[in-house]
């Protein structure tokens, strides 16, 4: 297996910079998941079990000038490692103003990527700042567990409110309760709400919209619903949180599909990256 990238240009930089300090928000350990067109950041979490997952999918060309990728064999040409984000975030800190970031896979006193940024120098000869990132390496026998999850069938899909907003009211609901219930409608209205017994509060978004799902789509918004009649999930009020603190990628579309009691599931879309976050229910 080999694996060999390389950033030249700044704003790509900064934008994989950004992605991967949204992902050390939402998970301590994901697997890095690497193919010839995309790279994936993949959380696969048991939601029946109560955990979240994540799937964050980035098209290579739009990050790398240089990529180059030998998977495990020919027929299965990908690479699946284990990772902690925070680990590569904290080495990419150190390249905010590198004129090259290289990253590639290395074998050390273990398996590691490592990321070599060139630094700016005032003399002719390069600064060159080096950190190797332990990774384990995921066996083929367990990448099924890694794969694009399907989009659930949904009883309302509706936009999201600015994500800074929706923070801020989240913020202050989380003083009030641990759980929250977000409920929507196919008329562009979303409620977040706290319930118990010393408490009752909501907050009320209107003319959100509704995506435009295709027929294709994996959905279930039955053309008869009422678009008065609201779908609703309580969720931990921690986990949403988290998922609204770690946002730094500003993206273009943000979404919010509802099963009925069952799963909340996020998702951000930008020209070149997309992210998507399960938030399963709890009674």
């Amino acid at each position: 297996m080999k694996f060999r990238a390389k950033i030249n240009d700044v704003g790509c930089l900064n934008h994989f910079t950004r992605v991967v300090n949204t992902i050390t928000k939402l998970t301590k350990t994901c697997v890095l998941r690497l193919t010839m067109d995309n790279m994936y950041f993949v959380l696969s979490g048991k939601v029946a079990n109560g955990g979240v997952s994540m799937w964050c999918e980035l098209l290579q060309v739009n990050f790398f000038d240089e990529y180059q990728l030998e998977g495990v064999s020919t027929e299965a040409n990908e690479i699946c490692l284990e990772v902690a984000p925070e680990n590569l975030s904290r080495a990419l800190k150190t390249a905010q103003n590198a004129k090259t970031v290289k990253i590639k896979l290395t074998k050390k006193h273990c398996p590691c990527l490592t990321l070599a940024a060139e630094l700016p120098s005032l003399s002719s000869v390069s600064r060159i700042v080096t950190h190797d990132i332990p990774v384990d390496i995921i066996p083929r026998r367990l990448w099924h567990d890694f794969k694009e999850p399907s989009v659930p069938d949904f009883d309302v899909s509706i936009y999201l409110p600015p994500l800074k907003t929706m923070k801020s009211v989240v913020d202050r609901m989380k003083n009030l309760s641990n759980y929250l219930v977000v409920e929507a409608n196919l008329n562009g209205e979303m409620n977040l709400k706290i319930e118990t017994d010393l408490v009752s509060v909501t907050t009320h978004f209107k003319g959100l919209g509704n995506p435009p799902w295709s027929d294709s789509a994996s959905q279930s918004q039955d053309q008869s619903r009422d678009v008065e009649d609201m779908a609703r999930a309580r969720v931990d009020i921690r986990k949403l949180q988290q998922f609204l603190m770690g946002q730094q990628v500003n993206p273009n579309k943000s979404m919010c599909n509802i099963v009925d009691q069952r799963i909340i599931h996020l998702i951000l879309l930008q020209e070149d990256m997309s992210l998507q976050y399960f938030i399963p229910a709890v009674a």
